[in-house]
């Protein structure tokens, strides 16, 4: 699992390759160009979305604006106001990262809005759960999160603006089709929004290595913040001092930790489970 020891905060109580001639979004594996980089929430440039369920669920979306829609001859695309541009596989891989994986369709989209967290706060439900990522900065990990929150019916997943992948085709692919329906919320200040969230009423578990209960011995009931960190550096002082409580996935001594991705997948059916047994 993704953390490391604590050294802070408490315990709870209870509970530039070319291609083609040009430089391409992704020309790095796992880091989004710089220019994305900057452009925080305020991302509008639009990008390639790719592989059969990404691009069906954008095109699916009536909140997702799609600019061009390719596909080669074999390829099977959506019903969209957008009629495709047939191409061969040479075309179509100009317009996208290396090595990806398209089976034959892409969709070049203007990033979605950011979802904003006082709209999710409003949420009256006793129950419900949400994902906090500190600073996980990989977009595959965070789209297989997201695939995840949407398997296990989460309501959002929220992100710091800074240290966080901004929309793209990797963390699209990843998410398959997650993204156009589970809210990626992004603040500017984490710490911030856990306080809001405890005024919410959501109780927030922080996932880290060897710390605190088993999540298998807690109640998961009600509504519930998942705090993952980031894979080696873990959850930052702060953000442990502003979680309820630190928690920890029983596993083997064979092996010491999970992928991030991994490690949010069997807490959000946890809490699914103890949902959906009420």
């Amino acid at each position: 699992m993704a953390g490391r020891k604590r050294t802070s905060g408490r315990h709870g109580g209870k509970h530039g390759s070319k291609h083609g001639g040009r430089r391409r979004e992704g020309w790095v594996e796992g880091r989004p160009d710089k220019p994305t980089a900057r452009r925080g929430r305020n991302q509008r440039e639009p990008y390639w979305i790719y592989g059969q369920h990404a691009v069906e669920a954008a095109c699916a979306n009536p909140e997702r604006q799609v600019l061009r829609l390719l596909c080669t001859t074999d390829a099977n695309p959506p019903d969209h106001q957008q009629k495709p541009e047939i191409v061969d596989r040479r075309g179509l891989e100009e317009q996208l990262p290396l090595d990806s994986v398209h089976q034959g369709i892409a969709a070049q989209v203007v990033p979605l809005g950011n979802h904003d967290l006082e709209t999710l706060l409003a949420n009256e439900s006793e129950h419900g759960v949400v994902l906090v990522l500190d600073q996980i900065s990989d977009p595959r990990n965070v789209g297989a999160i997201l695939r995840s929150a949407a398997a296990f019916g989460a309501m959002a997943v929220i992100t710091q603006d800074r240290n966080a992948p901004m929309e793209g085709g990797a963390l699209a692919k990843a998410a398959s089709g997650a993204l156009e329906t589970v809210p990626l919320v992004r603040v500017s200040n984490l710490a911030r929004a856990l306080e809001q969230l405890a005024g919410v009423g959501f109780w927030r578990h922080g996932l880290a290595m060897g710390e605190g209960q088993a999540l298998t011995d807690i109640s998961l009931s009600g509504r519930v913040a998942l705090v993952l960190g980031a894979e080696g550096n873990g959850l930052r002082p702060l953000t442990q001092k502003n979680c309820d409580t630190l928690v920890h996935l029983p596993m083997s001594s064979e092996m010491e930790s999970l992928n991030v991705s991994a490690t949010a997948a069997i807490a959000l059916f946890l809490a699914y489970q103890a949902f959906t047994s009420n």
